[in-house]
C-alpha cells in the first residue's frame, strides 16, 4: 500500500524545522542535493528558504508548467503538473510536464520535461532530477522511459537527456545520499564554492565567514604548533 510523505514541524532557534519521512522524499530535493548539500539540508531539514531575483524568476518561468491541465498538439498529449511517485525508491513529487508520444505498439510513451529558469549549468543536478522523474513514471505506467528533456526559459532551448545506465546509477546513489542526510538531520559545514554565487541562501549560509574561520584556525595552528 502506498504511503505519503509525512512532514512535521518543530521550533529550532526560531526556525520551523521540517522533518521529512525518509521513506518518501521529494524528487526536487535531489536537485538541491547535487547543487549544494548544505543548501539542501538548510531547506529540507531546517526549513530555511529565502526568495531572491533568481528564485522569483524561476517561479515565474514555472507558472504555466505548474498549472494542472493538458493539451494535445500534433498527436502528442502534454500533461502539466503531473503528480509522480515511486514506492520502490521512496520518492514523490510533481513533474512540470509529461508528454505522451504515440508509439508503434499503440501505447503512449512518457517523456518528462523539466522547466528551468536560466541556461544550462555545468552541474548535473537537472539531469538527475529528470531521471528520478523517469524512474517514477516507469514504475507508475509500466513502460520504459529512455529519455526526457530540459527546457531553458531564458534561451528558449530544449535539451534532450538520455537516461543511460550511468545516469540511472548516479540518480539512485543521489537518492541514497539524500535519505542518509535527512535521517541524520545534520547540516553540512559551509564551503565557499562557485555555486554560492547567486544562491538565495547566501546570507543564511555565510560561506565567506566559514572560510575565514578556517583560515584563522590554520594560522593559529601554525603559530602555536610545538617545534619538533
Amino acid at each position: 500500500m502506498r504511503t505519503f510523505p509525512r512532514v512535521s514541524a518543530c521550533c529550532t532557534h526560531g526556525r520551523a524545522r521540517r522533518v521529512f519521512d525518509p521513506e518518501f522524499l521529494p524528487v526536487s530535493a535531489l536537485n538541491h542535493l547535487l547543487y549544494c548539500e548544505r543548501r539542501c539540508a538548510l531547506i529540507h531539514i531546517e526549513g530555511v528558504f529565502v526568495e531572491n531575483a533568481h528564485t522569483l524568476a524561476g517561479r515565474f518561468a514555472h507558472e504555466h508548467a505548474d498549472t494542472p491541465g493538458y493539451e494535445t498538439r500534433a498527436g502528442i498529449r502534454a500533461v502539466r503538473a503531473l503528480p509522480i511517485f515511486s514506492d520502490l525508491l521512496g520518492l514523490s513529487g510533481k513533474a512540470d510536464i509529461v508528454e505522451f508520444h504515440p508509439n508503434s505498439r499503440g501505447l503512449e510513451q512518457p517523456v518528462p520535461v523539466e522547466y528551468k529558469r536560466g541556461s544550462r549549468k555545468r552541474w548535473d543536478n537537472d539531469d538527475v532530477q529528470l531521471c528520478a522523474q523517469a524512474l517514477c513514471l516507469e514504475e507508475m505506467v509500466g513502460i520504459a522511459v529512455p529519455f526526457g528533456a530540459v527546457f531553458y526559459a531564458r534561451t528558449k532551448r530544449r535539451r534532450d537527456v538520455q537516461f543511460t545506465d550511468a545516469l540511472r546509477r548516479q540518480t539512485r546513489e543521489a537518492i541514497d545520499r539524500l535519505r542518509r542526510l535527512i535521517i541524520t538531520g545534520k547540516i553540512p559545514p559551509a564551503l565557499l564554492k562557485p555555486q554560492c554565487d547567486g544562491c538565495s541562501l547566501h546570507e543564511a549560509c555565510m560561506p565567506e565567514a566559514a572560510a575565514r574561520t578556517r583560515q584563522i584556525e590554520g594560522a593559529l595552528h601554525l603559530l602555536f604548533a610545538p617545534e619538533e
